[in-house]
Order: structure tokens, then sequence, then C-alpha cells
């Protein structure tokens, strides 16, 4: 109908096709205008990223008798997002799945798990022994305790390094290990949190110095702190 009309109103009513002709240039800068609207801030949600204060990264160690200790320990992926943090713990094994001697760790990116690191040296750890059956509680534990340090609530973020968890035949155990084991206050305020967030029984967690397990001469470690 609009185009019969339009060939036959050519010569009659030049002001109608004139009309017709500039209808359709006002619907296409209507269009343009709409287009410019899709920018960054009309992107979609999904594709947002949350990132997190530190960077941190996951190591996992399989006991294997025929290698040194250092060489069971690998380096699984960086953690710098909300996002790639929920993607890797729903793609991995819980604590509870992994076989005797294995271990997870998450620490700030450029500190290792392990004593010796500069970063670890003086420091110590909260240590919580997990019951062997309690293999729900575990997972939780764990997981509450990277969410804890990755949301940074204590008020002495900057001295946490990072958490293992040991899956051992007797007692699992799970540790967060702090970067001054001189610092009272700190240490006090992270280990009461853990307590407080954590549900824990009293006297289930006991902070002991790296220096001292470094030179234990037996299984058993002496506490400074208990809460």
């Amino acid at each position: 109908m609009a185009s019969a009309q339009g060939k036959g109103g050519v010569e009659e009513n030049p002001k109608q096709e004139q009309k017709q002709q500039d209808k359709p240039k006002e619907q296409t800068n209507g269009e343009k205008e709409k287009d410019t609207t899709k920018g960054p801030a009309a992107a979609c949600p999904r594709h947002s990223r949350h990132p997190l204060e530190n960077v941190w990264t996951l190591w996992y160690l399989e006991n294997d008798r025929s290698k040194h200790w250092k060489d069971m320990l690998t380096e699984v992926a960086k953690i710098d997002s909300v996002e790639t943090f929920w993607s890797l713990y729903y793609t991995i094994r819980p604590p509870s799945e992994l076989k005797v001697g294995c271990d997870y760790s998450m620490f700030k990116l450029g500190i290792k798990p392990m004593w010796e690191d500069e970063a670890n040296s003086k420091g110590g750890r909260w240590l919580i022994s997990v019951n062997k059956n309690s293999k729900a509680e575990l997972d939780r534990l764990w997981l509450e305790i990277l969410l804890m340090m990755t949301a940074r609530i204590f008020e002495n973020s900057e001295e946490i390094c990072g958490a293992v968890i040991n899956i051992r035949s007797k007692n699992n155990k799970i540790s967060v290990w702090t970067a001054n084991g001189s610092n009272e206050a700190a240490i006090l305020e992270i280990g009461q949190k853990l307590k407080l967030f954590l549900r824990l029984q009293s006297n289930n967690l006991q902070y002991q110095l790296h220096s001292d397990a470094m030179c234990k001469s037996n299984s058993s470690v002496k506490s400074i702190y208990t809460v």
C-alpha cells in the first residue's frame, strides 16, 4: 500500500512524497541513537569481575616418598577475583576427598607454603585439629577460612600469609599462617575472630611459632597462645 501511494503521488503531491522520504531517515537516526546506548555501561552483568584485595595462589601437595618435600608441591592456579575463586573451588576435589598425606595451601601471591619462605620464617600459625570422621566439618572449616582471608575480615589482614590443610591418618589439621610471631595483638585478634566465625570449641585453636616447629625433636610443638 505505501509503495503504491508513493508512486501515484510523485507529481500530484510532492509534499507527501517528501514526508515519505523523510520518514525512514528519522527512523534510521532513531535507531542510531538507540545503538549509542549500547556501551560499557550497558554491558551484560555476567561479564563483570569482582577483583580481590590480594592475589592468591592455590598449591597442592601429593605425598610421594620417592621425592623431596619441595618437589611434591605443585602450583595449581592464581586467584585474583571472586569469580576465579568459585570457579576453581567447584572444579577441584574438596579436602575430604584427598588421599592421606596430601595438602592444599592457599597463600598470598609470592609466598610459598613453607616455613623457610622469608614471609613466613618469623611467624607462626593458628592450628585447628579436626576429627578424621568429620568430613563435612573439615570442608566447612576450610571454605570458611578461605572466605575470611580473601574478604579481609580481620583488622590485621596484612599479617595473614595463607592457610594450609593437612590430610593425615589420625587427625586432619587446618592452619592459618601469620607473618610476625611477636605481634601479640594481631595474633590474638586473628585467633579470636577465627574462633568466633568458625564456631570452634574452647582450646581447639592453638598458636605455634614456625621456629619451634622447625626445631622440634618430636611430633609435639608447644603452643604460645590458646583460645
